[in-house]
C-alpha cells in the first residue's frame, strides 16, 4: 500500500477524498432532514382517522421500502431527464440533452427512501406517548396546536431518537449509491483515484475507513443525544 498517494495537493488524493467526505455529509444531512419532513407527514397520515390517508401512508412505506434504492435513483435520474427534455421541447422547442442536477437527485432519492423508514419510527414514537397525557391535556383545555408543541413533539422526539439514529446511519451509507450518477462523494472519489492510480484496494480501503469514521462518530453523537433527552427520566 502506497501511503504517498494520500498526500495533499496535486501529488496526492487526500484533498479529493476529504471533499468527497464533505459532500457525503452534506447530502446525508439534507436527505435526512427531508426524510424527517416526509416521515412526519406520512406518519400523521397513517395515524389519521381517515381511511384514505392511512391507505396512502401504507402504500408509500410499502412501495419505497420494497424497491432497491439504486433502482429509485435510476428511475428518478433518467425519468427526470426525460421530463425536463419534454418540457423544454414543449415550451422552447429545445431538443438537446438535459441532465438533471445530480446533487438534487441524490438528496431527493435518498430522502424519499429515508422518509419511508422515518415514517414508521415517528409513528411508533407517537403511539408510545401515554394516552393519559393527551387526555389530561384535553381536560385542562389545551388546544391541538399547544398539545402538539408541548406534548407530542417533545415526547415523540425522545422516543424516536434511537430509531432515527438507525435511519441516519442508513442514510449516510446510502449516499454511496449516488456515485452511479456522477456525484463526487466518498465512493466516487475513491473510484476515480483507483482508476487513475491502478490501486483499487488502497482507495477502497480508504473509503472503508472514512465511512467507518463517519458512522462511528455519528453513533457516539446519537448516544449522547439520547442521554441528554432522557435526563431526569426515571428508568423502569
Amino acid at each position: 500500500m502506497d501511503l504517498t498517494l494520500f498526500g495533499w495537493g496535486d501529488a496526492g488524493w487526500a484533498d479529493e477524498l476529504t471533499l468527497g467526505a464533505v459532500m457525503t455529509i452534506v447530502v446525508a444531512a439534507c436527505a435526512f432532514a427531508l426524510g424527517i419532513l416526509i416521515g412526519s407527514l406520512f406518519a400523521a397520515a397513517k395515524l389519521s382517522r381517515f381511511r384514505s390517508l392511512r391507505l396512502l401512508g401504507e402504500v408509500y412505506t410499502t412501495v419505497v421500502r420494497g424497491v432497491p434504492e439504486l433502482l429509485i435513483i435510476f428511475l428518478v435520474f433518467f425519468g427526470g431527464g426525460s421530463l425536463l427534455r419534454y418540457v423544454a421541447n414543449a415550451l422552447f422547442g429545445f431538443e438537446g440533452y438535459i441532465e438533471p442536477p445530480v446533487f438534487a437527485i441524490g438528496i431527493l432519492c435518498i430522502g424519499v427512501s429515508a422518509g419511508a423508514y422515518s415514517t414508521e419510527v415517528i409513528r411508533a414514537a407517537v403511539l408510545a406517548i401515554p394516552k393519559g397525557q393527551i387526555e389530561a391535556a384535553k381536560a385542562i383545555g389545551m388546544t391541538p396546536s399547544v398539545r402538539l408543541r408541548r406534548i407530542l413533539v417533545p415526547q415523540s422526539a425522545r422516543f424516536a431518537l434511537p430509531g432515527m439514529g438507525n435511519v441516519w446511519q442508513y442514510t449516510l451509507k446510502d449516499t454511496s449509491l449516488i456515485s452511479v450518477v456522477g456525484l463526487v462523494e466518498i465512493m466516487r472519489a475513491a473510484a476515480v483515484g483507483a482508476g487513475s492510480t491502478k490501486e483499487p484496494f488502497t482507495f477502497y480501503l480508504a473509503a472503508f475507513f472514512l465511512f467507518l469514521l463517519l458512522t462511528s462518530a455519528s453513533n457516539r453523537g446519537f448516544i449522547r443525544a439520547e442521554k441528554w433527552a432522557n435526563r431526569g427520566v426515571r428508568s423502569q
